[in-house]
């Protein structure tokens, strides 16, 4: 499993956002269609709201990657 860091610019990003700025989706529209066929686990919990805030300290597991989110 690889371990990325990944900087928040600003209080929070969304989890669509994140997924977009990743390019694990092209456009924030797929996100809804994303995240109903691929888990995705926020702190340890499945998580499927495209609009969710990830902030700083939170870990987030998407295609056998770990992002832990930082302040930046």
């Amino acid at each position: 499993m690889i371990i990325k860091n990944f900087s928040v610019k600003g209080e929070y990003i969304t989890l669509a956002q994140f997924l977009k700025e990743e390019s694990i989706i092209s456009s924030g529209g797929q996100a809804k269609w994303y995240l109903k066929d691929n888990p995705v686990k926020l702190n340890n919990k499945l998580e499927d709201r495209r609009g969710k805030k990830l902030y700083p300290g939170d870990r987030l597991v998407v295609e056998n990657q770990t992002y832990n989110f930082i302040a930046g």
